[in-house]
């Protein structure tokens, strides 16, 4: 027989990743080791504070729980399919999970801040109009490890482990990537406490916004429960037109999710809701618009985000002359609020917002195991 012999393939690695892993799940997956709490709470500090992927370099343990710990663990990363550069330094990676779905990731950096949008979903559970994710029908959920690996991701990139207090590249994160986060809340949660945790990650929750489309009875366990800063995926003032560009809001429209706003847990001066507001030629950038939004927002600590649109292939709106966008922002602004316009970035290799989009697509049969609802 002509050619060769035979090409081998690699046996899976079977061994159980800690990767995701909370102290509890830390635990509980050590106990038959005989590993002691405290143990347990170093084994948590490797990972997520000093980054070690390693059970030799964890030196304060002995040699026989590290040998045992590599032989039946290991600290998983998340694979990197492609990595780009914009001319504007944003970067986006797009990571592989075990089951060869993928997702995006993208890092923005800016003078005073490093911003690292992370994904909640393969896909998107929604179908927002302007959005290229929103045309990629969702796959799964992500689960912890995949949340947190895409912050690990970034950490390895820019070498800051352990994990710095200052002068970080990576200050801020924003759950705004791919997928409606409070449709995978408990992932989502488990993630965050992990990023949060002095131990662990460490970033302020300050320093961390979830943004969502609008799911009303997920806003309060948010802020009860995470206590992350808050950003609204706004976009209309009319339920009509919101219908259209977020359809989410025919199941929780304006007046809805504005209550829900209001009673956000924490919510003050110094922790503001964002609304961010996408500016679409001639559909939702008029001088009433501007007027009507200050109208309804009116008692809510907030800030207003005007992102100017970012277009994608096949797409039917345009983005807002600088004209009205500027003068959207004056009327907002003159009626007492804080107003920023998003700088685009990244649009060169459709990093920007909502031009995020993998090539994964459901298996047949594969449920979404979407949660939170």
């Amino acid at each position: 027989m002509p050619g060769g012999p035979a090409a081998t393939v690699a046996p899976a690695d079977s061994r159980v990743n800690l990767m995701g892993m909370d102290r509890e799940d830390l635990a509980v997956a050590l106990a038959p080791l005989d590993v002691k709490p405290f143990r347990a709470k170093q084994v948590f500090q490797w990972i997520y504070n000093r980054g070690i992927t390693d059970f030799d370099e964890m030196t304060n343990l002995s040699k026989g729980l590290r040998a045992e710990m590599a032989e039946r663990f290991r600290i998983g990363r998340l694979a990197v399919n492609t990595e780009q550069r914009s001319t504007d330094s944003t970067r986006k990676w797009l990571v592989r999970f075990d089951d060869a779905q993928e997702a995006e990731t993208v890092y923005i950096p800016e003078t005073d801040r490093g911003t690292l949008c992370v994904s909640s979903q393969v896909g998107c559970t929604l179908t927002c109009t302007f959005c290229h994710t929103g045309t990629q029908k969702l796959v799964r959920n992500l689960d912890a490890k995949e949340i947190v690996g895409q912050i690990m991701l970034a950490r390895d990139a820019f070498g800051e482990w352990p994990s710095p207090s200052e002068d970080r590249q990576l200050t801020n994160i924003v759950m705004m990537g791919m997928g409606e986060p409070l449709y995978n809340f408990e992932n989502v949660k488990k993630a965050l406490k992990i990023v949060m945790d002095g131990e662990g990650l460490a970033v302020s929750r300050r320093k961390i916004t979830l943004s969502t489309s609008g799911v009303v009875p997920m806003i309060h366990r948010c802020g009860s429960e995470i206590g992350v800063m808050l950003a609204i995926s706004l976009h209309a003032v009319r339920d009509d037109l919101r219908d259209e560009l977020v359809p989410i809001n025919r199941k929780y429209p304006i007046a809805e999710l504005l209550d829900a706003c209001r009673a956000y847990t924490g919510l003050s001066n110094a922790r503001r809701i964002t609304f961010e507001y996408v500016m679409l030629k001639g559909v939702n950038d008029s001088a009433a618009d501007a007027r009507e939004l200050t109208r309804l927002i009116q008692g809510i600590p907030a800030k207003i985000n005007l992102i100017p649109f970012n277009p994608w292939p096949g797409v039917a709106y345009d983005c807002s002359e600088e004209a009205a966008i500027d003068r959207f922002a004056d009327i907002v602004q003159r009626a007492g609020y804080f107003v920023t316009v998003r700088k685009p970035r990244g649009r060169d290799i459709l990093a920007a917002c909502g031009q995020l989009k993998s090539e994964s697509v459901r298996a047949k049969g594969q449920k979404t195991g979407m949660a939170g609802g």
